[in-house]
C-alpha cells in the first residue's frame, strides 16, 4: 500500500487514481498523519458496499435492527415481502411529487 502526501495527490490526483486502479488504495497524509484513502472500487457492487460500511445512519439502522431480532421482534420473511408489497402498491396510486433543488 503507498502513502503519498496530500499536496503531491493534488498536484498530481489523475495519476494517483491510475496508480490505485493498478496498484490498491493509497493512503493520503496530511503533515505525516494519515487523512484519507484514495480507492477504485472494483465494480457497483463493491462502491456499494464501501458507501454502507461507512454510513452512519445504514450502520444505525443495522444496529436497531439487530437489537429488535435480540428482542424477538423479527419479522418473517414472507411477512417482511408481503409488507414491502402493500407499501408499494399504496405509492403506485398515490400523485407523484416534485423533486426539490438543493438549496431552495
Amino acid at each position: 500500500m503507498k502513502m503519498a502526501a496530500l499536496a503531491d495527490v493534488k498536484a498530481h490526483l489523475s495519476a494517483y487514481v491510475d496508480e490505485c486502479e493498478k496498484e490498491g488504495p493509497v493512503i493520503i497524509t496530511r503533515n505525516g498523519k494519515a487523512a484519507a484513502v484514495l480507492l477504485a472500487p472494483k465494480d457497483n457492487d463493491d462502491l456499494e458496499r464501501l458507501m454502507l460500511a461507512h454510513s452512519r445512519r445504514f450502520q444505525s439502522l443495522l444496529a436497531k435492527s439487530r437489537r429488535s431480532i435480540k428482542a424477538g421482534k423479527a419479522v418473517s420473511h414472507d411477512e417482511f415481502w408481503k409488507t414491502v408489497a402493500r407499501r408499494h402498491q399504496g405509492k403506485r396510486h398515490s400523485p407523484v411529487r416534485k423533486k426539490r433543488k438543493l438549496g431552495s
